[in-house]
């Protein structure tokens, strides 16, 4: 099983519109030409598709989504909405990928750019953990641990001490998939009497400067997504950069 996923794309209703250092647009279709050559089984999309919010947005991303020949499920980020997502496809809380599963969590607070899962997912969390052991993806747009960033550290998952002490007691989550930070990034938590691993993506529009105090963007890195194999209880992941 390989799933690809992708995050912040940050389209707007105009084709041509620009970011900060590009043309989201056809960063994001440069990025589904290179997945596509990799012949995924799965996308997953983990939030901010939109930056305006507009119709016109979602239909851009949806056109290329579906080229990619395999199913395709997203989620919204803090950029978001949600509406407008469901109504071109519907949001889905749990994918079966056969010896696992993929729990898909909702972080987004309207209105806001920080994320918080709040008291009552966490109690379905918990108890769709105790009802099916199968190793567990999590996917979420806000990071669950800090990344060293300041400025995106506030703007994180709120509740995150929650989330791990929810994990502490169900052992088969394997790792965590995020957006929004827009950089690569891995690292290890301890929960329980072992880790979950916790992988953060690139943007397939503009990337974040690692480690930095205050805002910036990394000039020289490039769009690019994460690949995550899965083969029995094992799971191997890296990160594939685009060429412009």
């Amino acid at each position: 099983m390989r799933l690809i996923q992708i995050s912040d794309c940050h389209l707007r209703a105009d084709p041509d519109a620009r970011s900060r250092l590009g043309f989201p647009l056809r960063q994001l279709e440069a990025v589904m030409a290179h997945a596509s050559s990799l012949r995924p089984d799965i996308l997953l999309v983990t939030g901010d598709v939109s930056q305006d919010e507009s119709p016109a947005s979602y239909r851009l991303a949806g056109e290329l989504f579906d080229a990619l020949g395999c199913p395709w499920f997203w989620f919204a980020g803090n950029h978001d909405h949600p509406d407008f997502m469901q109504e071109l496809r519907p949001f889905h809380q749990e994918l079966d990928l056969g010896d696992w599963r993929l729990l898909c969590l909702d972080s987004r607070i309207s209105g806001q750019a920080g994320g918080e899962l709040g008291r009552e997912q966490l109690a379905a969390l918990s108890l769709s953990l105790e009802e099916d052991t199968r190793p567990t993806l999590l996917a979420m747009h806000h990071h669950p641990v800090p990344i060293d960033s300041d400025w995106m550290d506030q703007l994180g998952l709120a509740d995150r001490e929650a989330l791990w002490d929810t994990l502490s007691h169900h052992s088969q989550v394997r790792a965590i998939l995020c957006g929004h930070i827009h950089q690569a990034f891995a690292t290890r938590r301890p929960s329980g009497q072992g880790s979950v691993a916790v992988y953060g993506v690139p943007s397939t529009s503009d990337q974040f400067a690692p480690l930095s105090h205050d805002f910036a963007v990394d000039e020289a890195a490039r769009p690019g997504f994460r690949v995550v194999d899965l083969d029995g209880e094992r799971l191997e992941t890296w990160v594939e950069r685009v060429s412009l």
